[in-house]
């Protein structure tokens, strides 16, 4: 996939509108947010983006900038909230390289609101993107999918999660044993943001000295010598 994005924004060739489908806690908004700031860098589109602009500083803080809008489906179902973004998104931008429009948990939309979004989809404006993303595809109508470049993230493995949480513990000052690595990114069932959250409260409960008793008690687990 991040083969696939990095040659599509490198060529100039990058679809009006992205589908990103997955379990839960594996970077589908996050990405999506990291393709929003390589396409409206001040230096791009680009593959890496500077971090110090004006967009990619407002991206980073809150996921959104002047032409970067997101928009949660959970709480914004209805055909009103769909019009009012898709009417933005008609404009030119006012000072980035795209007007792009972010709909997180896109498969809570009513049918009314996703056949506004299809006629959108179907004639996208030339300087606007959308990229979509949701935890249930199958809730997704066809004719949306369709008109979409999908790319499917998978849960991570319990070593990859263990290795990312060793990282982030390192960089905050936590010390944690592997073991208790190992034991949280087993309970995350394949969610970083889970396990991200699982050593958040183990530190904060062992005042920064993470060990499998402390695990234990937080997953409510049998100890296994028992």
């Amino acid at each position: 996939m991040a083969r696939t994005l990095t040659n599509a924004i490198s060529e100039g060739k990058v679809a009006s509108a992205y589908l990103l489908t997955g379990p839960r806690g594996v970077g589908k908004t996050s990405t999506a947010r990291l393709l929003a700031r390589c396409l409206n860098c001040d230096r791009g589109p680009t593959v890496d983006p500077c971090g110090e602009c004006a967009s990619c500083r407002e991206i980073l803080a809150r996921g959104e900038s002047l032409d970067v809008q997101e928009m949660d489906a959970a709480s914004n179902r209805k055909i009103e909230n769909a019009r009012e973004l898709i009417e933005t998104v008609r404009y030119a931008p006012q000072r980035d390289h795209f007007r792009i429009a972010i709909i997180d948990e896109v498969h809570m939309l009513t049918t009314e609101a996703f056949n506004a979004l299809l006629k959108t989809l179907e004639e996208p404006p030339p300087l606007s993107r959308f990229i979509l993303a949701s935890t249930e595809l199958h809730k997704i109508p066809a004719t949306i999918v369709s008109r979409c470049q999908r790319f499917t993230f998978r849960a991570l493995s319990v070593a990859e999660i263990s290795k990312h949480l060793e990282k982030v513990a390192k960089e905050e000052g936590i010390r944690v044993e592997p073991a208790a690595l190992d034991t949280l990114a087993a309970a995350a069932e394949g969610s970083l943001r889970d396990a991200l959250s699982l050593l958040d409260q183990a530190a904060t409960l062992s005042g920064g000295n993470v060990d499998q008793g402390t695990c234990v008690e937080i997953l409510a687990l049998v100890d296994r010598e028992l």
